[in-house]
């Protein structure tokens, strides 16, 4: 028997999540609804885009372990790149309309401020992921794929401490702009936790025995609806 097709919603809604935040970018710097610093708006627009769907792409197999939504691990490469391609562009108007691809200053900027080597940390640890994220690394690589793509979750901590760090504040202490990155970090912590495997295992078992008493709760009603109608059809 053919199996029934199902609309792909799901996959046409990351796509659509993917390309949107660009999308009103660009119309924000055609329409000067800007910042009074444009390339600075913009830089951290991207940065911020590149943590959600860092986060993102943590969240997919938490996600699948509370729902058992068997779609979801199918995104996760999309969401990764998400990430990847968001996190390019961060670099490139940093590197480009920032400094104008002088290296020189780059150089000595980068390695002079704790935050930007917080981030290039990031960055360099998301490249591998990115580029192995085909079939064809994880047919080849087996469980070496596995194991270099555990860096996702260093990878969203240090970009997050690299978004908290440059903000105008100390998370260590509470004071200043820390309420998006304090969130962030939290955010990531947690998914972390609920990849641990034991974790995972509780959540997954609870998970079935919810399932499990819903069922019988329906099982139950159905039971019941069709004594009443075997008992009025004896009347």
């Amino acid at each position: 028997m053919e199996r029934k097709r199902t609309f792909p919603w799901l996959r046409i809604a990351v796509h659509f999540l993917g390309w949107l935040p660009l999308v009103i970018i660009v119309y924000d710097y055609a329409t000067n609804m800007l910042t009074v610093n444009p390339i600075q708006d913009i830089e951290q627009r991207l940065g911020r885009i590149a943590i959600y769907w860092l986060v993102g792409a943590l969240a997919v197999t938490p996600l699948y372990t509370l729902t058992g939504w068997r779609d979801l691990p199918n995104r996760r490469r999309a969401t990764g790149l998400y990430a990847f391609m968001y996190t390019c562009l961060h670099i490139l108007v940093f590197m480009g309309l920032d400094y104008g691809f002088i290296f020189s200053q780059i150089f000595s900027l980068v390695f002079g401020k704790v935050y930007l080597i917080v981030g290039l940390i990031a960055e360099l640890l998301i490249i591998p992921l990115a580029v192995t994220s085909f079939d064809y690394f994880k047919r080849t690589m087996g469980k070496n794929w596995k194991r270099l793509h555990w860096l996702v979750y260093p990878a969203a901590e240090i970009a997050v401490l690299h978004y908290a760090l440059a903000q105008k504040g100390d998370i260590f202490t509470l004071k200043g702009h820390i309420v998006a990155p304090f969130f962030w970090m939290c955010l990531t912590t947690l998914l972390l936790i609920m990849r641990i495997p034991p974790v995972r295992r509780r959540i997954s078992m609870t998970r079935r025995q919810i399932l499990a008493f819903f069922q019988r709760i329906r099982t139950s009603k159905k039971t019941d609806t069709s004594d009443k109608t075997a008992h009025q059809k004896t009347a």
